[in-house]
This record gives C-alpha cells, structure tokens and sequence, in this order.
C-alpha cells in the first residue's frame, strides 16, 4: 500500500484541493440524477420478462397452504393470495360464488382496464379429494397436493398477469374451481368452468385453459376437442421460440377439461395440457416434479402469441396456419 502524506485540515474548512474534487464530484452527481430523470420520464416503463424461477414459487406456495379442495382454509388461503398477487400487478379481480350440480363454486376472475375480453386464459386451482391413483391404497383417502395438477396452470396465469403488456390486447384471467373431481360421488368434471362459462357476458374471440404443464419432460400434444386455428397459432409461436420439441404437432388425446363448455358456448377454445404425468391424482404430485423451465416455455408462447396474433383475432382476420 502506498502512503499519502498527511494533510492538516482546520475545523469546517476542506483544502483547496479536495474542495475543488468535491464541487466536480457534486456536479456530476446532480447530472447523473437528472439525466436519469429525464430517461424515466420519456421512456415507458419496460415490462418484466416471464420468468420461470417466480412461477415456480408461486406453485410452491399453493402447495404450501395445502390441498385446495372445495371448502377447506388452504382453498381460501389461495383465492386471498391470488387476489393479491393480481392486485400487485395492476388487475382488478372478483371471486363469484355460485353452485353448479349442487357443489359449491368460487371462481375468481381478473381484468384490467375497460375493454371486452379478446382472448381468456384459464387454469383451475383445486386439487382432487382423493389420491385414487396413488400407488399405495392408503394414501387413496388422502387429498392430492395439485402441484402440477392446478398449480402448475395457475402459475402461469400469475406470472403472465405480472408480465403481461399493458398494450396489449384486452385480456381476462380465470381461475376454475371445482374442476378435479370427476367420479368420486356427489361430483363431476369441470364444474368451475361450466358455471363460468355459463354466467360469461363477453364474447371473447379465444379462450386458451392451461392444465398440468409443469412437467420437468414436458410435451404439449395438440388436443382433439380444440379448435384447429387457434391450436395451428399457438404451436408456430412455439416453433418460432425454439420449442417444437416440447409443443407437438400432433393430436394424442381428446380431454374432457375447462376448455369444453366454453366450445358449447360456441366460443373458440384450445386446451393446453400433457396428460403423461406419472404422478398424476397421487400424493407425489408435488413441487419437485415440476420445471420452472417447463412453466416459462407456456408462459412466452402465450406472451408471444398474443403479441403476434391478438390484433388479428380482435379484428376476427387471422389466416388460417
């Protein structure tokens, strides 16, 4: 280390030399700060890229609070933590309580803005009752975790909702209840989707219900209920992206999901979802089995379809691809 001499300074008094550093060191402070004003006043503020990692989390979270079946704290806990993630990220939301075939239903809906929907994107957010599939017969009475089953779809929504741009096109999230619990008694499918579906005022021109895309070996089969435009859009956005080998081109199931009331309604609608899931309505449906990478390939295929094709579906003139 070099030594520097010393330097006699009197009370409230800097020498002549350090005086005249720190007046220079002052000015450029002051135009660095207005500078930097000046750059966030005439540039919008750039929005977050999807990120897999933060989408993760929020799937760990709901598995944190519990099962989320219908009437239980850990269901509630969800919708409040929903809500407020959402508000954060600048949408309004509303919980409608309803029945459907007798079973009690929240969905919970978010907008942003004044305009109709053009396009809505679903995910349920209950787990199933019973762990029916579980290798073990004992663990057959208990409640599914729902990591990749619900909280997968839901992740997403969320993340989207934060990343989403505000010039884009009009956008309504919905989260399904009560999706998860066909052939246990007293219960059917998709009853959360068929009560909002039936209560839906908007004419949206897509409807996209994201379901069980966490896993870590994904792959998107196009789904044979869904509609063929709107499933052609969607996997060139992800061939564009690089992710052909995730998104496949070809049709594998036809699935009984949130999708299919709003195709009753006559509403354009495409399932996302891959239903070869090892752990599926087993107590090993948990967060390790799901990939944030997995989560963010869905997440900017959405991101980057609605940029791409949301103009042209708000104005009903997409080609077909």
């Amino acid at each position: 280390m070099q030594n520097t001499p010393n330097i006699p300074v009197t009370s409230g008094q800097l020498p002549k030399r350090n005086s005249r550093l720190m007046r220079l060191l002052l000015a450029l402070d002051l135009l660095v700060i207005t500078g930097f004003a000046w750059y966030v006043w005439i540039h919008p503020k750039v929005p977050m890229e999807f990120n897999g990692q933060r989408a993760l989390q929020d799937v760990v979270t709901q598995v944190e609070f519990g099962p989320r079946t219908p009437g239980t704290a850990a269901h509630a806990q969800a919708l409040e933590y929903f809500q407020a993630e959402l508000a954060a990220a600048g949408w309004q939301s509303e919980i409608v309580t309803t029945t459907s075939q007798g079973q009690p239903v929240e969905n919970l809906r978010a907008w942003r803005g004044t305009e109709q929907p053009v396009i809505l994107l679903g995910a349920h957010y209950d787990s199933r009752l019973l762990a029916d599939k579980d290798d073990l017969p004992a663990n057959r009475s208990q409640a599914v975790p729902g990591a990749n089953d619900g909280a997968s779809g839901v992740a997403v929504l969320l993340e989207l909702a934060r990343t989403l741009p505000k010039q884009a096109v009009a956008v309504e999230l919905a989260f399904f209840d009560a999706e998860d619990n066909g052939h246990l008694p007293g219960w059917d499918w998709i009853l959360g989707s068929r009560a909002y579906a039936a209560a839906l005022t908007s004419q949206p021109k897509a409807v996209v219900v994201v379901d069980m895309i966490g896993d870590a070996d994904l792959k998107i089969f196009m789904e044979g209920n869904s509609d063929p435009q709107l499933s052609a859009q969607l996997w060139r956005t992800a061939t564009r992206l690089g992710y052909e080998t995730t998104f496949v081109p070809e049709i594998k199931y036809h699935v009984l999901d949130d999708h299919i009331p709003f195709l009753e309604k006559g509403l354009r609608a495409v399932d996302l979802i891959d239903l070869d899931y090892a752990y599926w309505h087993t107590l090993q449906d948990t967060p390790d089995k799901v990939s944030a990478i997995s989560l963010e390939k869905v997440g900017k295929t959405l991101l980057a379809w609605i940029a791409e094709y949301g103009s042209c579906l708000a104005a009903e003139n997409c080609t077909a691809q």
